[in-house]
This record gives C-alpha cells, sequence and structure tokens, in this order.
C-alpha cells in the first residue's frame, strides 16, 4: 500500500480509503455481514482511512462500520464522519447527532470530523450555528481529532472556507470528468498550498467511470498501450496528482476491493505518460458528448416523498444514451422502475415537484426538472413499446 502525509498533523495514511456510502446491499437493506468482512479485508492489507456519514444507508452506515471496527480494528484505521447540515434543525442537533455518531460507531473518538457537503448556503447555516465554535469544544474535550469539511459548492466560497479556520482536511469531487466542476483543479492546488490534506471522493463517479462505458471510451482504452480496467484509468489518473492525500472508494464488491488495492501500490503521482493522459481527456470528451444529467449516484436526495427512485432514474436516462442500446435501457426501466416486474413504481412521472430534494443535492441538479425530461423519454410510448 502507498501512503501519504497529513501535512498538519503527520498521519500517515493510506492513498486508498474505504467508502462507506456504497455498501453492499441485499434487497433494500445493507448486507452487514458481506460488508463487514470486506472492510475488515481492506484494513488487513493496508487501508487505514474509512469514511461514513450519517445519511448514507439511511443512517445504517456508521453502525455497520462500528461493528466492523470491533475485534482491534479500531485502533488500525483513521474513522472520518460528517456533521450534515440538512438534518440539522437547530444550534443544539449538532452536539446530538455528534453524540450519536460516537455511539454508533462505538468509539470515543473521530479522527477527521468534517462539515458535511458545505456550498454556499450550508457554509451560512452551520456559520449561523456556531459550528466552528462546537467544533473547537468537541475538539478540546477529546471527541473530535482534526477539523475538517467536505464541499460541494463553488470556488468562491471553497476558498472563502479554506481561510475562516485553521481545517487540518477538506474532502472534495475529483475525477477526470470534474476537472472544472465545484472545487476542481484550482481547488485542489488552493488547499495543498494552504497545508491541507486532500481527501477525493466520487473518483469514479459513483462507479459511472468504471461500468455501463460508452462504445466510443471502450475503443479509446482498448486502444491504449497499457491494458488497465476502467476503474484503473480513473484511479491512477486521480493518484497522478500530488496534491491528493486519500482517494475514497465506495467498494461494495470484493473483486473492487481487490482490484483497488493493487492499484494503488504503484498508482504513483506524476507517473502517467502525456499518451495517457490524452487517453483520459479523449475518454472525457466522450462522456461530456454524451451524459444528460450529472448525477453520481450519492443519494443524498432520497428518500422522495412521492416514491421516485431518483438516482436510478438520472442512471437509466444516461444509459439511454452512453450504452448505445437504447432499446434495452428502455426495457430495463419498464421492468424495475415503472413497476413491470416489481409492481411497485418508482419511475419519474411520480415526482410532485415538492423540491426537497433539489435542496439536499451536492451538485446542484435541478432534479424535477430533469425528471420530467426522464419522463417524457422513458415513461412514455417509446418504452411501452419495448414491452
Amino acid at each position: 500500500m502507498q501512503y501519504r502525509i497529513v501535512p498538519k498533523n503527520g498521519d500517515k495514511l493510506s492513498v486508498l480509503g474505504f467508502g462507506c456510502m456504497r455498501l453492499p446491499t441485499k434487497g433494500e437493506t445493507v448486507d452487514e455481514p458481506r460488508a463487514i468482512k470486506q472492510i475488515r479485508f481492506a484494513i488487513d492489507n493496508g487501508v487505514n482511512y474509512v469514511d461514513t456519514a450519517t445519511p448514507y444507508h439511511m443512517g445504517e452506515s456508521e453502525k455497520i462500520l462500528g461493528k466492523a471496527l470491533q475485534d482491534g480494528y479500531r485502533s488500525k484505521v483513521k474513522v472520518a464522519t460528517k456533521l450534515t447540515p440538512f438534518m440539522l434543525q437547530k444550534p443544539e442537533d449538532m452536539q446530538k447527532m455528534l453524540d450519536t455518531q460516537l455511539q454508533k460507531l462505538q468509539t470515543d473518538h473521530i479522527d477527521y470530523y468534517l462539515l458535511h457537503g458545505l456550498d454556499d448556503t450550508y457554509w451560512k447555516k452551520l456559520q449561523n450555528f456556531g459550528a466552528l465554535k462546537f467544533l473547537e469544544k468537541a475538539q478540546k474535550e477529546g471527541k473530535i481529532i482534526n477539523q475538517s469539511f467536505s464541499f460541494h459548492g463553488s470556488l468562491k466560497t471553497f476558498k472563502e472556507i479554506i481561510h475562516a479556520n485553521d481545517w487540518v482536511m477538506c474532502q472534495i469531487q475529483y475525477n477526470y470528468l470534474d476537472e472544472r466542476l465545484q472545487a476542481g483543479t484550482d481547488g485542489l492546488q488552493f488547499a495543498a498550498a494552504h497545508k491541507l490534506a486532500v481527501m477525493v471522493m466520487e473518483p469514479l463517479r459513483g462507479g459511472g467511470l468504471a461500468q455501463r462505458l460508452p462504445e466510443d471510451a471502450k475503443r479509446l482504452f482498448d486502444d491504449a498501450l497499457v491494458k488497465w480496467s476502467p476503474a484503473e484509468w480513473g484511479l491512477r489518473w486521480v493518484w497522478n496528482h500530488p496534491e491528493v492525500t486519500v482517494v475514497l472508494s465506495g467498494m461494495n464488491d470484493e473483486a473492487q476491493v481487490v482490484e483497488n488495492l493493487k492499484t494503488a501500490e504503484s498508482a504513483l503521482p506524476n507517473t502517467m505518460t502525456l499518451d495517457e493522459l490524452g487517453t483520459i481527456k479523449n475518454v472525457a470528451d466522450v462522456y461530456r458528448r454524451l451524459l444528460k444529467v450529472n448525477c453520481t449516484g450519492c443519494q443524498y436526495c432520497l428518500p422522495c416523498v412521492s416514491g421516485v427512485n431518483i438516482p436510478r432514474n438520472f442512471q437509466a436516462y444516461n444509459d439511454l444514451y452512453v450504452s448505445g442500446d437504447p432499446q434495452q435501457a428502455r426495457y430495463m426501466y419498464a421492468l424495475f422502475l415503472m413497476g413491470e416486474m416489481t409492481g411497485v413504481r418508482a419511475d419519474a412521472a411520480l415526482c410532485r415537484k415538492c423540491m426537497q430534494c433539489v435542496e439536499r443535492c451536492p451538485q446542484h441538479i435541478n432534479i424535477p426538472e430533469k425528471l420530467i425530461e426522464v419522463a417524457e423519454e422513458l415513461s412514455g410510448a417509446k418504452t411501452k413499446e419495448t414491452l
């Protein structure tokens, strides 16, 4: 395992972190034994940074991670979790959330505690709640060790937040499609210049850069001199940046864990060739041409009060254009989202435009507007013709 140093505290962290937002599921719930086994396998093979948050898996992620870190595993890792703004109604809720997290994680301290998913709105909300003083108090009490934040806003707000506090770490969305989205490359370099460790989330855009590749993208990878999987291409591109400390991967399959561990051993900074970087640029251009909605499948928008499975609708919408097989995409949509197989509808046409999802979306997608497009493309006559 390759390790990189946190500038302000000297922590030596594995470049591959285990992200607990996409644990393996069985039906509608987390497959707990399998998830625990995967987390422990990763730790046994050198991973020493694990990341979770209260909203992940409807509150189950922290609890499962707490169980996984029993039997001596807690001392082997640094644990990160988050103070989530949209779940806070009043300042007192910050303390309640932290105390509940410590209980779920079965620990007396959290190594990296992040203000969660900050943008201009959530940053102002947490400032008004006195979040920085709360972090300072929690740190003095030993309940948290390092003050940090994760981010989904504009570069201007990102720089403002960095100047506002003596942060140890920040977490940003970064991959070869998102060089200019949110903090982007400029934010990555700005944070590193201010001696912040940078943890990267969504390095493969929720698996979208590793699966369901457009045919033109597949050809570009196949024609390259090196024979890496799409996941390895994506991870290597992020690790090629020396400013990156840890890359979080939401692994939920044993093969993914094994592959990513192997890649982490040799994906050193500044080692990709000009030809390899050119391949990545060309693949990114293919995706940008085809993608219809900028959704990473994070599920912050769920649950939907109208029963729409928003991420799966957007995945189906992108698949319609990316997969090269629109008939199959419409068929699968009818089966699994319009209820032809399950008997339960979760399709875009159910949306009632309540706007609650928009407030929670870290990508700032106008979800109801996009769901109208999905319904027009996938819930109509063209879809019915495939049945």
